[in-house]
């Protein structure tokens, strides 16, 4: 990561905690979409334990572990993370949900072949770069079982705010203080190579609308 990258990702950082901070559970309590097709589809799959990456305060990973799922959520926001926790205790499913603070540019906190489903929901287009991005398709691949599903979902460049606002290059641009990395179809397929790609859904959600892709993909057993 150049001092450029770094500077942006620290901003990113800073700004999230800040949010969650000023509104906690700014999201609501009701899972996203795509964290409802998930279930369905981990649960068609056999599936029991659930790593999801940039869980916030947890609406989705709570979803999971109410649906009967072993959930272990990250986020790089300590503040998400603890407002997860307290909703996970209301919700009498504290026993089923761990926790880790933790920036997906690292290396994943799990050993290899230990989860069964992977979820991200408008995780991998944050301020990443396309080759942080890469790497982190490797490690999601490194701790799934084979025969593990990965359901994302990315905002892309069809979107409104695509080209939008402060270019910082590799097709991220920050609009509103979050800075996004819009993907093309290419970066999607690429991301897939060596698994079977599933699915590659298009759906809007919010006010905007926003404009993005839930991927499903599937890891050869």
């Amino acid at each position: 990561m150049d001092d450029q990258e770094e500077e942006l990702a620290a901003e990113q950082r800073a700004q999230w905690q800040s949010t969650y901070a000023a509104h906690p559970g700014m999201y609501g309590e009701e899972p996203s979409t795509a964290a409802v097709h998930a279930a369905g589809l981990f649960r068609t799959a056999g599936a029991r334990q659930v790593l999801e990456l940039g869980a916030g305060h947890g609406r989705d990973a709570l979803h999971f572990a109410r649906e009967g799922f072993t959930v272990h959520a990250t986020d790089f926001s300590p503040t998400g993370l603890r407002q997860l926790r307290h909703a996970a205790h209301e919700q009498d499913v504290a026993e089923r949900i761990s926790t880790t603070v933790h920036d997906v540019r690292e290396p994943l906190p799990m050993p290899n072949a230990t989860v069964d489903a992977v979820f991200a929901h408008m995780l991998l287009c944050m301020a990443l770069s396309t080759g942080e991005i890469h790497a982190l398709a490797d490690e999601i691949r490194r701790v799934l079982r084979p025969g593990g599903t990965f359901v994302y979902t990315v905002r892309h460049t069809g979107d409104a705010h695509y080209g939008a606002g402060t270019a910082h290059g590799d097709d991220i641009y920050e609009h509103g203080g979050f800075a996004v990395h819009f993907f093309p179809r290419a970066l999607v397929d690429s991301l897939a190579e060596g698994w079977t790609l599933d699915e590659v859904h298009p759906f809007e959600e919010g006010d905007l609308p926003r404009r993005l892709w839930r991927v499903t993909q599937t890891l050869p057993g």
